[in-house]
C-alpha cells in the first residue's frame, strides 16, 4: 500500500511541476517547451540488453588497468544494435572510453569507474577546450554524435585526480603563468554533437580538469547528480561542475555541486575574431533549478570564453559557500553579449552576489577596427535572500555596456553594497 501511495504522490508531483511550468516564459518572452517540465528518471530496463562488465571478462580490481577490455564490451553492445554497459559493484580502473550510438552507461550501487592517473592513457584527439578547437586529451568518458545517450545509476565516476592536481600546483609554483592546458589533464565526461541525453543520479567526482563538458549539444538533462571536487587540502584546479559550450536546451535540476571553480559555466569561444569562427557559437535556453551549491567560485558564470548567451535561468536554488552567485565575465579581447538572464528565488550564503567585471586572465587583444562593443542587457534578479559581504559588485568599462537590469525583492545585509543605478542604463530597483 505504501509503495502504491508513493507512486501516486510522485505522479501527482510530476503533474504539478508540469502544470506549474506550463505557460511559463523564458526571459525574452518565448514559451518554455514542455521538455523542461519533465524531470522523471529514465528506466534503465527500457534501454535494451545489459552487458555487465564482469560477464565479459572484466575484473573488479582497482589496481588492474582494463581500458581495452571495457572498450570491447562497449563495441560489442554497439555491434549488436546497442544496449546498456553495466558497471557492477566494485572498482574498475580505466583510461579513455568511447561510447557508440545506441550504447548507454549504468553504474550500479557500489560501482566505481575510476580513471587512471597517468596522462598517457588519455589519447590526443581533436576536441574542444577553453573556447578553442585543438588537439587535446580525451576525457575518461567520451560520447560524440550520439542520440539518446544516458548515464544512470547510483554509482560513481571517479576521476582520481590527486596526482594531476599536485602536478598542476607544482607547475604553478615553478611558473606562475602556467596555463590550464599546459598542465596536461583529462576531463571526466565530454559529450560533443549529442542530443537527447540524460545523466541522472550518478556521482561525478575528483575530476583532474573540468568535470562535465558539453560541446554543440542540445536537449541534455542532468537530474539529481552529485558533482564534487575538493576545495581544501590539495585543491582540484579548474574542476568546473558543468561547462556548456555552444549548446541549447539544457536542464540542470536537483543536482549538488561543490568544486574548486565555477559550477555551471557558459562557454562558446574566445578571441578578438571569435564571432567569425564557425566552431564557436551561442548558448540559449539553459535552466538551472532546484540545485544546491556548496563551495564554488560561482553558481552561474557566463564566460570567460563566451560569445552570445540568452534565455539563461537560475531558479529555486540554495548555496552555502559560494564565492559569487551570478558572475558575468567580460573579456576585453572578445565580443560578448549576455542578455535575458534571470536569477530568481535563490537563497544562502555567498561572498558576492552579482559580479560584473573585466576578465583578463590569459587573454590576447588583437587589432580589429570593427570590434563590436560587448553588452549585458535584460538581466533580472528577483526574490533573493542572501547573507553576503557584497551584493552588488559591478564595475563600469569602456569595453562593455550595461543596460536594462531589474532588481526586485532582494533581501541582503545593510552595507553589503547597495545597487548603484548610475552604472547601468535603465536600471530598475524595487
Amino acid at each position: 500500500m505504501g509503495k502504491i501511495l508513493f507512486c501516486v504522490l510522485a505522479l501527482a508531483f510530476s503533474f504539478f511541476n508540469a502544470a506549474k511550468a506550463e505557460g511559463s516564459l523564458f526571459p525574452n518572452g518565448e514559451p518554455v517547451p514542455r521538455w523542461f517540465c519533465d524531470t522523471s528518471r529514465i528506466d534503465v530496463d527500457t534501454l535494451g540488453m545489459k552487458y555487465v562488465l564482469t560477464d565479459y571478462g572484466v575484473e573488479a580490481d582497482s589496481t588492474l588497468l582494463q581500458t581495452e577490455a571495457i572498450q570491447r564490451v562497449i563495441d560489442l553492445a554497439a555491434s549488436r544494435g546497442g544496449g546498456v554497459v553495466v558497471v557492477p559493484r566494485g572498482t574498475f580502473l580505466s583510461g579513455s572510453l568511447f561510447f557508440r550510438q545506441g550504447t548507454h552507461l549504468h553504474l550500479q550501487d557500489g560501482a566505481v569507474l575510476k580513471g587512471i592517473d597517468a596522462i598517457k592513457y588519455y589519447p590526443l584527439v581533436k576536441t574542444r577546450m577553453e573556447g578553442q578547437t585543438l588537439l587535446y586529451f580525451a576525457a575518461l568518458v567520451n560520447a560524440d554524435g550520439l542520440d539518446g545517450f544516458t548515464i544512470t545509476g547510483n554509482g560513481t565516476i571517479n576521476g582520481n585526480g590527486l596526482r594531476f592536481w599536485e602536478e598542476f600546483w607544482i607547475r604553478r609554483r615553478f611558473n606562475k603563468d602556467c596555463t590550464n592546458l599546459e598542465a596536461l589533464r583529462p576531463r571526466l565526461v565530454y559529450m560533443s554533437n549529442c542530443k537527447n541525453v540524460q545523466v541522472q543520479d550518478v556521482r561525478l567526482i575528483n575530476s583532474p580538469f573540468w568535470t562535465n563538458h558539453l560541446y554543440r549539444c542540445h536537449h541534455v538533462k542532468y537530474i539529481g547528480c552529485h558533482i564534487y571536487a575538493p576545495t581544501t587540502g590539495v585543491k582540484a584546479p579548474s574542476s568546473d561542475a558543468i561547462d556548456i559550450d555552444y549548446c541549447h536546451d539544457i536542464l540542470v535540476s536537483g543536482c549538488y555541486m561543490n568544486v574548486n571553480d565555477d559550477a555551471v559555466v557558459l562557454k562558446g569561444g574566445k578571441g578578438t575574431y571569435a564571432d567569425k569562427d564557425p566552431d564557436n557559437g551561442p548558448n540559449y535556453n539553459v535552466v538551472v533549478q532546484r540545485c544546491t551549491f556548496g563551495t564554488v567560485h560561482a553558481c552561474l558564470t557566463l564566460g570567460s570564453e563566451s560569445l552570445h548567451d540568452w534565455n539563461i535561468v537560475l531558479r529555486d536554488c540554495t548555496f552555502t559557500d559560494a564565492n559569487r552567485v551570478l558572475w558575468l565575465k567580460m573579456r576585453p579581447d572578445t565580443p560578448q553579449h549576455y542578455e535575458y538572464v534571470t536569477v530568481e528565488n535563490v537563497s544562502g550564503q555567498c561572498g558576492s552576489f552579482l559580479v560584473v567585471r573585466p576578465w583578463t586572465q590569459f587573454y590576447k587583444m588583437e587589432r580589429r577596427d570593427d570590434m563590436p562593443l560587448s553588452q549585458c542587457n535584460n538581466i533580472t534578479i528577483r526574490d533573493v535572500s542572501v547573507s553576503c559581504k557584497t551584493f552588488f559588485d559591478v564595475g563600469a568599462s569602456d569595453k562593455y555596456r550595461l543596460k536594462d537590469f531589474v532588481f526586485e525583492g532582494c533581501d541582503y545585509p545593510d552595507g553589503s553594497g547597495d545597487v548603484d543605478p548610475s552604472l547601468i542604463e535603465n536600471c530598475v530597483v524595487k
